[in-house]
């Protein structure tokens, strides 16, 4: 089909009315039975901005989907900054290569610089979609396996040994809990998210979710009674030929504050009876869990990947909001086929905070706006991305002083799905 024909495909913000056949069209996408209950629909769209909602309809019949929310991401340093979420991308292998999804990312972009949100994220469900957009990805992670056999723990001890102590909650008391303890954590975590009431109320069971299987629900108090750590988990029930235990544990969510919080609780998992094994969710590729055990040959990586991707829409006031690990300037030509972010840039980086204005100074490193989202959390080098021709240096050693500039002590990691 030509691309004068494709414009009579009509897309554009849905109306409440058309929200549950957008949400059928979801799950046609994502290969999900596309049966959606008058209650999920209700559920789901009470909290739903319908204005941030947009679809692709041909007679009728809604045949792409595109979603963003308001969200708010931590960067190095600890500011939060106002980003536009993306999410439920999917156009119907009918209308593949139609320019649906650049039609539906344009207006998007666009609206979310107007609303003066400094950048763009989403999960990338396939690698090659989104650098075309402007999206880099920016933050990563890795998946362990623990052998709980092999650890060298003593699977009998599960208390903290600092005077500490875990407790197993109701779901009521985990949600009050963990909120509290995930705004602590997320102001000191380059690359988490916001999580909203909505967010808690599903992970804990009180909103209504088609599959819910409640968790068990652990949390780690100091000394002092002060919660400090919460872990999410279930476990599955396999017994052997010989009549032995073999299960699993599998972690929803584990987030803490401090190490001795998290030692505690990754103990405690590896200590419960009959787990012969603990799945560790999605967690940072640079986590110091295999160094909390005894032996941490017991854990061994069983998936790592890419995970959130950045889309930056304003250069200026982004870098201004992160800290930087040394004193010094750079110039930054950045380009963005989209027009959004593009310019030049002048970044002063002090211990006092950053100022990054536009300039005509002679720029220093070229790069493309999506290899500035991958730098911009720290979890590359731009001496890695000169190497493999992704930036360009106009004068010699431009790429080390970015590196020494946006180095972070430990790498970003975002803990959701969204």
């Amino acid at each position: 089909m030509s691309a004068a024909a494709d414009q009579h495909i009509d897309v554009r913000t849905i109306t409440e009315a058309e929200y549950t056949d957008w949400l059928k069209a979801v799950h046609a996408g994502f290969l999900r039975p596309p049966v959606v209950s008058a209650e999920d629909a209700a559920g789901r769209l009470a909290h739903t901005d319908v204005s941030r909602v947009r679809g692709a309809f041909e007679g009728g019949r809604c045949v792409a989907t595109f979603r963003s929310f308001a969200q708010e991401l931590t960067a190095p340093g600890g500011a939060a900054l106002a980003v536009s979420a993306v999410t439920g991308v999917t156009v119907t292998a009918t209308h593949r290569r139609r320019g649906l999804l650049t039609r539906m990312m344009t207006a998007e972009l666009s609206a979310a610089k107007e609303r003066g949100e400094v950048a763009s994220t989403l999960i990338a469900a396939e690698y090659p979609i989104y650098g075309r957009y402007g999206y880099g990805p920016a933050a990563g992670f890795a998946e362990w396996e623990i052998d709980t056999g092999r650890t060298g723990l003593d699977p009998r001890w599960a208390r903290p040994d600092d005077g500490a102590r875990i407790d197993l909650v109701d779901p009521a008391e985990a949600g009050k809990v963990g909120a509290e303890v995930f705004e602590r954590f997320r102001a000191a975590q380059p690359g988490a998210v916001s999580r909203d009431r909505r967010w808690w109320d599903l992970a804990t069971g009180a909103a209504h979710r088609d599959g819910w299987t409640e968790p068990f629900f652990a949390v780690y108090r100091t000394a002092d009674g002060e919660a400090a750590g919460l872990a999410a988990y279930t476990a599955d029930e396999t017994w052997s030929d010989a009549k032995l235990p073999e299960n699993t544990a599998k972690v929803r969510q584990l987030i803490a504050t401090d190490p001795r919080a998290e030692r505690a609780l990754w103990h405690y998992l590896c200590s419960i009876d009959w787990i012969r094994r603990v799945r560790t969710g999605y967690r940072a590729p640079d986590a110091l869990l295999p160094l909390y055990l005894p032996n941490p040959r017991a854990a061994r990586i069983i998936t790592q990947s890419d995970f959130l991707w950045l889309r930056l829409l304003d250069v200026a006031a982004a870098l201004e909001m992160r800290t930087y690990a040394a004193e010094g300037e750079l110039v930054l030509e950045v380009h963005d086929a989209a027009g959004l972010a593009s310019g030049r840039f002048l970044l002063a980086a002090a211990a006092t905070g950053a100022r990054c204005t536009p300039t005509t100074r002679s720029a220093e490193l070229s790069l493309d706006v999506g290899e500035l989202a991958t730098l911009y959390l720290g979890d590359e080098s731009a001496v890695r991305l000169l190497a493999l021709g992704r930036v360009v240096e106009a004068r010699e050693g431009a790429a080390a002083r970015m590196d020494a500039l946006f180095r972070t002590d430990r790498r970003p990691w975002c803990p959701d799905m969204f």
